[in-house]
């Protein structure tokens, strides 16, 4: 008898469960606004007269267009406004070409407009395994405005007239990844507007500069690979709360690293920098950030240079070199250390400055609140036959200098 009551009892629970469940789910289905119109769908491109009509065949719900292998040329930019999409290729062997002369991008992503005005924002754009090229009358290979959490990876992106990917608004987490954006004709990744990016193990080679950052914030850029740009590596603008890290930024023909308008708070750690031609770190409008653990290996004329709108800076940790292996000198390339100018509440501790060109630690007059303390140096002044003083610091008040080892 007990048994049979437990049993009664658990039926009628299900049965009471099942009918609360059916009831909620009826009410569901009959209300519209709880629910998309169409369900998300699966394009395959192929089927449809060109990419364009792919794209448009995203129901409102979003959806996945598989890209089939090809080249497809463009004239005009394609264009998305659908969100919850994930555009995916068939790796390099899908190929758009922007054919086009009046600096149009090739791939567009954005809401949809109205009488010409932008509808709200749009989310959760993915992009994958394709290639986009352009030609030097070609905007940006790809131009995004106003998609939250965008995420690219496995893209190749290069020759475009304009930036290789241009992020514009995009102010929730935009993440890219895994690509390769190659010579640009402005930057390989411009962000503006942007907040809490993430940019990692990409390979930038020969654009303008690789990466610019302006307006934004929280900026996570580690493990990428930077070669042979035309101006410069890294130019960050009015962006706070970010990190530089594992990073390997090489022969830029301006600087490697650049802060300027209102930055703060962020760390460059745990770089290499090596043979840039216009400087290494140039903090110009900087404050309480960190310069730590990085490799300066021949950047010319500065390996970091402070300047008067900057200031509250720790840089320790570094090792400012030339070419310099057991005893010999495998390139005889120039070699910077640091430049004060102007600037106040810097720490300049535990570095090793070996076979510059000119001084390890210069700084003017106008400098004041400077410790320079726990430092190596040797083998200076190879760029000139005056010996300047490995610390210069000509004049700079509220100095401490202690603790260096300066060797002939």
């Amino acid at each position: 008898m007990k048994r049979v009551g437990l049993l009664s009892a658990e039926l009628l629970c299900v049965i009471a469960l099942g009918f609360a469940t059916a009831w909620w789910g009826g009410a569901i289905a009959g209300n519209p606004a709880a629910q998309p119109k169409e369900p998300a769908a699966a394009i395959d491109a192929s089927k449809y007269p060109n990419l364009q009509a792919a794209l448009d065949a995203v129901p409102e719900a979003g959806g996945l267009v598989r890209l089939p292998p090809g080249n497809f040329e463009l004239t005009s930019p394609l264009v998305l406004t659908r969100e919850n999409t994930r555009i995916e290729g068939s790796g390099a062997a899908t190929h758009l070409i922007n054919r086009n002369q009046e600096d149009k991008p090739a791939l567009i992503l954005r809401p949809r407009q109205v009488a010409g005005k932008r509808q709200g924002e749009i989310w959760r754009v993915q992009l994958a395994n394709f290639r986009i090229s352009g030609n030097p009358q070609s905007g940006d290979g790809l131009l995004a405005e106003n998609v939250n959490e965008i995420y690219i990876h496995g893209l190749s992106v290069d020759h475009h007239g304009g930036h290789g990917i241009n992020l514009v608004d995009c102010y929730e987490d935009p993440r890219i990844c895994d690509s390769i954006i190659t010579y640009n004709a402005r930057a390989g990744l411009n962000l503006l507007r942007c907040h809490d990016i993430v940019v990692n193990g990409n390979q930038f080679e020969e654009n303008q500069d690789a990466l610019r950052c302006v307006d934004g914030f929280n900026l996570c850029m580690n493990g990428n690979n930077l070669d042979d740009h035309l101006r410069h590596g890294v130019v960050i603008e009015n962006t706070y709360g970010s990190v530089l890290s594992g990073n390997m930024i090489e022969e830029c023909q301006g600087i490697s690293v650049i802060m300027d308008r209102d930055c703060y708070g962020n760390t460059i750690s745990a770089n290499v920098l090596a043979h840039n031609f216009g400087g290494g770190v140039d903090l110009r409008d900087a404050w309480g950030c960190a310069v730590s653990a990085n490799t300066f290996t021949m950047d010319t004329p500065f390996g970091v240079r402070v300047g008067p709108q900057a200031g509250r800076i720790t840089i320790t940790g570094n090792n400012f070199s030339n070419a310099h292996i057991g005893g010999k000198v495998m390139r005889d390339d120039a070699a910077g250390g640091i430049l004060l100018e102007g600037t106040s509440g810097v720490v300049v501790s535990g570095n090793i400055f070996t076979g510059l060109s000119h001084q390890a630690v210069k700084a003017d007059a106008a400098c004041h609140g400077i410790a320079v303390t726990g430092n190596v140096t040797a083998d200076l002044n190879r760029g000139t036959t005056e010996k300047r003083p490995a610390l210069d610091l000509n004049g700079t008040k509220e100095l401490v200098v202690d603790h260096n080892v300066v060797a002939n």
